[in-house]
C-alpha cells in the first residue's frame, strides 16, 4: 500500500499484519479521495479536519494529510493496527497534525477543545455486518463533533443494509466487497 497523491505520494503504508483489518486499496482509496475532490456538498480537503474511525492502518487519514488537510484523529482499538499507525505518523513526520484514540469507537469520549475545530470529513470502516457505524455518528452529533456540511465517507460490506435515513445520500458506490456511502447529515 501507498498514499496515491499528494505531498507524500508514492510513500509506502506500513499495514498491521494478520487479516485483523481490511486496508482500503490504493485504487479504491483515489476513487473516494477524486469524489471528494469534485463533490459539491462538502469543503475541500485542504485545511479538512479529518477523523479515520475504524482506522486499522490509517490510511485514509494519511491520504487526507497529504492531500491537505490539517489535522486527524485516527481511532483504533486493535494494537497491531494502532502500532502500525504510530510507525506511519512518526515516519512521515506528522505527530503535530494528527492524534491516535486507542478506545473503542462506540464509546468515544473526545471534548472538543482536545481537536482543532468540529470534523468537516469522517472516514469510518467498521467492522462489516456488526452494526458499529451508526452509534459512532450519533456519539459524533451528541458531542457536537460534526461540521455542519461534514462529509461523512461509511464504508461498510457490500451486502449490508444499514438504515441511512437520517442522512442525505450523495454517492453510493461498490467496489469489490466494500460498499462506500458518501453523505452528509440531513439539516
Amino acid at each position: 500500500m501507498r498514499i496515491v497523491s499528494g505531498i507524500h505520494r508514492g510513500r509506502n503504508i506500513t499495514a498491521p499484519k494478520g487479516r485483523d483489518t481490511r486496508p482500503t486499496s490504493d485504487q479504491t482509496r483515489e476513487s473516494i479521495f477524486n469524489i471528494l475532490a469534485h463533490a459539491p456538498w462538502c469543503a475541500p480537503m485542504d485545511g479538512a479536519i479529518v477523523a479515520d474511525i475504524f482506522a486499522g492502518s490509517g490510511a485514509l487519514g494519511l491520504e487526507a494529510i497529504s492531500r491537505g488537510a490539517a489535522f486527524c484523529l485516527f481511532v483504533e482499538t486493535e494494537p497491531k493496527a494502532r502500532a502500525a499507525i504510530r510507525d506511519n505518523v512518526e515516519t512521515f513526520g506528522l505527530g503535530g497534525m494528527t492524534r491516535l484514540h486507542r478506545r473503542d469507537a462506540t464509546q468515544l469520549k473526545i471534548a472538543p477543545g482536545n481537536l482543532r475545530g468540529p470534523f468537516t470529513h469522517i472516514f469510518m470502516d467498521p467492522p462489516y455486518n456488526k452494526g458499529l457505524g451508526l452509534p459512532v455518528l450519533e456519539k459524533l452529533a451528541g458531542y457536537d463533533l460534526l461540521a455542519p456540511d461534514a462529509a461523512i465517507i461509511f464504508e461498510m460490506g457490500a451486502e449490508e443494509e444499514v438504515d441511512l435515513s437520517g442522512f442525505d445520500i450523495h454517492v453510493d458506490r461498490t467496489w469489490g466487497a466494500a460498499r462506500v456511502v458518501f453523505m452528509t447529515v440531513k439539516s
